[in-house]
């Protein structure tokens, strides 16, 4: 029943069908939000992405980060995965048969191998499930920060620099310029608009997620119009599913064992598998508009992502669930006499 009711949820989720109505407008409206359309959504966006930024800059409290700053085998462990495993797994896939794939498909997997952590679900699912809130605060922040460098950094190993791949230096000058500098003034601007945030955070998150969905459907529409979509079968979109369900269930299984194994108590356990198996959309959408420009290839290059974007938050919610009963056990164990 707890998966039928979390499946339930993720249907009526507003923002995960805001997705899928997204890549239909796409497909219906292609020439409304592609390069040079009536929407002008590169502008809308690069302001829309600027803003979001700079709201998550504001809302990260100083004190927050120094509660979390402690635990350093928790912080090591998390962005490893991240940033380390993750980008390991696909190197791995690549050279056991993957290749068979789709070559934009493949570098969609690199891609979100090579992607930041959340904060906003891992934080709200680690507070649920008992968890080091602190901890996770700090590593999903952290991560984003580090992600900007790193992330672009992992695709150029792969893709190469200059012309035919990716030109490093202005790609880290636009991401700093475009998601590091309002983080930045988001902090800075923290102590005289925070209570205005707090009182606000609803329709911040609101914002966030409407700057992804203009995202997506601009990176369908360009990849519409360039005759990318009409070129791939169905089987694409299963290879998509698969692989990002086996990627998910890889790294859960070994967050989960590694955790155990450094003897990590309760708390750091939900912190450290739930910030080190998520991948940020979030930042993802942004980053990857910066990093591939106007590929034709964006729409299929974004889609591992959107896809591990449910899968992760469907799982976690039930593991949540699971470890929540299991800190129950151990505080009524503590408690008896």
């Amino acid at each position: 029943m707890s998966v039928l009711k979390h499946l339930k949820k993720l249907v009526t989720d507003w923002f995960l069908c805001g997705m899928v109505l997204a890549t239909l407008l796409a497909w219906l409206l292609p020439s409304y939000g592609g390069r040079g359309g009536a929407l002008h959504l590169d502008k809308v966006i690069n302001i829309g992405v600027f803003l979001v930024f700079f709201l998550h800059g504001a809302n990260l409290s100083g004190e927050q980060i120094g509660r979390g700053l402690r635990n350093w085998k928790l912080h090591v462990m998390v962005q490893g995965f991240t940033f380390v495993v993750f980008p390991l797994l696909w190197l791995a896939a690549s050279h056991l048969g993957a290749q068979s794939l789709p070559p934009m498909l493949m570098l969609g997997f690199l891609y979100l191998c090579a992607l930041p952590s959340t904060i906003s679900s891992s934080v709200a699912l680690t507070g649920s499930a008992k968890g080091n809130v602190p901890g996770a605060i700090l590593n999903a922040s952290l991560s984003s920060v580090l992600g900007i460098f790193i992330t672009p950094w992992l695709v150029s190993l792969v893709v190469g620099t200059g012309q035919g791949g990716i030109d490093l230096g202005p790609t880290l000058l636009d991401l700093s310029l475009m998601l590091l500098a309002p983080l930045v003034l988001g902090q800075i601007a923290r102590r005289w608009i925070r209570g205005f945030i707090a009182r606000n955070k609803r329709y911040t998150n609101i914002l966030d997620k409407c700057v992804i969905l203009l995202l997506v459907y601009s990176a369908f529409c360009n990849s519409m119009l360039s005759g990318m979509w009409q070129q791939q079968s169905g089987s694409v979109i299963l290879a998509a599913f698969a692989g990002s369900a086996l990627l998910l269930a890889t790294v859960l299984l070994m967050t989960t064992r590694v955790t155990r194994w450094a003897g990590f108590n309760h708390a750091d356990q939900v912190a450290g598998v739930f910030c080190a198996s998520k991948k940020s959309l979030a930042a993802g959408a942004p980053m990857a508009a910066l990093i591939f420009g106007q590929h034709p290839a964006l729409g299929l290059i974004l889609l591992p992502i959107m896809i591990y974007h449910p899968l992760q938050l469907i799982v976690c919610s039930v593991m949540a669930e699971t470890y929540n009963q299991r800190a129950a056990r151990l505080d009524a164990a503590l408690a008896a006499p």
